[in-house]
């Protein structure tokens, strides 16, 4: 199957690349600058397309993206310390992100004649984000069917759609994926945070997993509060 991997250069879906690699024929990843305040995630993108020997191709769609206001992502609005799992997250929320990209990509791929376009969203998402949910995936499925009818059968491929972080940590891991050469914090700053929502998720999923993480946080403790596990390691 050949693989379009849309890939932001964070620990999902640099794993997603890997496994991929492994298991079908990975022909190129694709990224997008939509005026992230974390845009250095493009950077970890960049390594992995050029470790595993493939084109990398940066989108920039700042302009769509500067009319997608409100988020703590493109504005000047401070990203919340927290977990995934509290409302002050859907300030994180940058409205129909992965549609505009997913239709882009798939676009890409059907030129390219791909088999298929694989996207890393996965249970932890649900909660915040609507266009990673399976219902989603579905609608998205469809419409592309629709749309590129009689120009080839284009998939949509999300092997951890209904697994946790830890599980992608786990295939990160069989695939020999280098966790410490992807990114994942939302404020962008030379370390990881280790406070905000995607940073908090992404050192619980190492702990779930049983994974060392190599992530230098600059609060590495945090998470323990954040998920109520510090009152057990006392």
């Amino acid at each position: 199957m050949k693989t379009l991997v849309v890939c932001s250069g964070g620990l999902d879906s640099v794993s997603l690349a890997h496994k991929v690699a492994r298991e079908h024929t990975l022909t190129g990843l694709v990224s997008f600058d939509y005026g992230q305040r974390h845009s250095k995630e493009l950077d970890f993108a960049a390594r992995a397309a050029e470790r595993l020997g493939v084109l990398h191709d940066v989108i920039d769609i700042s302009a769509v993206g500067s009319h997608l206001g409100g988020s703590a992502l493109t504005d000047a609005i401070e990203v919340p310390d927290g977990h995934y799992a509290e409302e002050t997250m859907r300030i994180t929320v940058v409205p129909n992100r992965n549609a505009i990209m997913l239709a882009i990509a798939f676009g890409m791929a059907s030129a390219r004649r791909d088999d298929a376009v694989a996207a890393a969203v996965h249970s932890g998402d649900h909660f915040i984000y609507p266009d990673c949910r399976p219902a989603f995936i579905n609608a998205f499925q469809a419409m592309q069917d629709a749309a590129l009818e009689g120009m080839g059968a284009i998939r949509l491929y999300t092997p951890f759609l209904n697994g946790t972080k830890g599980d992608i940590v786990r295939e990160g891991a069989r695939a020999e994926t280098p966790f410490a050469e992807t990114w994942s914090c939302y404020k962008g700053a030379e370390h990881h945070c280790g406070r905000c929502g995607t940073c908090v998720e992404r050192r619980e999923a190492f702990f779930e997993a049983g994974i060392d993480d190599p992530t230098i946080y600059d609060d590495p403790d945090f998470w323990l509060r954040a998920t109520g596990r510090e009152a057990r390691h006392v």
